[in-house]
């Protein structure tokens, strides 16, 4: 794919998040409202779009999907795990710093760039699966996991019969999520063998269909409404992100032997910005935060550079 239709597929796709951005920045959003867009994209529009994505997909193409499950479980998951296990014991993070460093390094803002981006690319019927796919690693996986360690750290002496409670808590907590919850579902009912009928994914659609405009908007107003913090650990982030991340995502998709069309779809997913709802979490636990927020914000400017070029390198 040549460099100018890569820049017109992603030219609109960054129009919109700049208007985000200018409202946000001109304060027509704060972060109060600015939450009802990202609650109206994350609880109703997203999900609803991925629903009626995974039921009227074939159950043999949902059930061939296994290898991407695994290789976002690696490229995201075993990530985080990786960057928590040198942050807590090669350089002396305490536990929740650890754990907030490491989970707005490996979470993308796949909810919100995956439909527009991938879609423009692929169409968004061929990618809903796996984007649902990455949502239920995320919401089901990785934050709660996030959670539970930012809640041990807040915690100088934590009882076992307790903290059983909080794990089984937090999990359950992250399986309640309509980002984790209906594509579950969605998958399960597909390969029970419900196909999803027109009217029903009609109306699924009706809200669904909002997806791709509102969400880049929204995360143009995220990236408004907040400081940059220029210091080495929004910066490091802000890296380990956009550009290890999806190098790390590039090399187990070649080793899983991955078709280019999934490689491609990957290490985009991965190479998203950090996510707003990452860095949301490390305010909630008051552990760097002032650097995540940062580093959403410098994974957004970077990743108008390498979006484009990873795009022209795997297409």
């Amino acid at each position: 794919m040549g460099i100018s239709e890569i820049f017109i597929i992603l030219i609109p796709i960054f129009f919109v998040i700049l208007l985000g951005y200018l409202a946000g920045y001109l304060n027509v959003f704060d972060k109060h409202s600015s939450k009802g867009i990202n609650t109206l994209v994350t609880k109703f529009a997203l999900p609803a779009h991925l629903f009626v994505g995974v039921t009227t997909t074939p159950r043999d193409v949902l059930i061939a999907q296994w290898p991407f499950l695994i290789a976002l479980i690696l490229g995201i998951f075993v990530f985080y795990l990786l960057i928590y296990v040198v942050m807590k014991f090669g350089f002396k993070f305490t536990l929740s710093n650890a754990a907030m460093f490491s989970l707005n390094s490996a979470q993308p803002t796949f909810a919100f760039m995956g439909i527009p981006v991938l879609g423009s690319l692929f169409g968004s019927e061929v990618v809903a699966v796996p984007i649902a796919v990455t949502g239920i690693v995320v919401n089901a996986l990785l934050d709660p996991t996030a959670t539970i360690m930012g809640t041990i750290g807040q915690r100088e002496k934590v009882e076992n019969e307790k903290m059983g409670k909080v794990i089984i808590k937090t999990f359950a907590h992250g399986l309640r999520e309509p980002l984790a919850l209906v594509p579950l579902i969605a998958v399960v009912l597909t390969l029970l063998g419900f196909h999803a009928p027109g009217l029903l994914a009609d109306s699924f659609n009706e809200i669904g269909d909002v997806t791709s405009g509102v969400a880049l908007f929204a995360v143009g107003v995220t990236v408004g409404i907040r400081k940059i913090s220029f210091n080495l650990s929004a910066f490091s982030i802000a890296i380990l992100k956009t550009i290890i991340q999806p190098a790390l995502m590039f090399l187990i998709a070649w080793a899983m032997g991955m078709s280019q069309a999934d490689t491609t779809m990957l290490v985009l997913l991965v190479a998203f910005p950090g996510s707003a709802v990452a860095a949301m979490i490390a305010v909630r636990f008051e552990s760097m935060e002032a650097e995540a927020g940062s580093a959403f914000v410098l994974s957004a400017i970077i990743s108008v550079l390498t979006l484009p070029f990873l795009i022209s390198l795997l297409m």
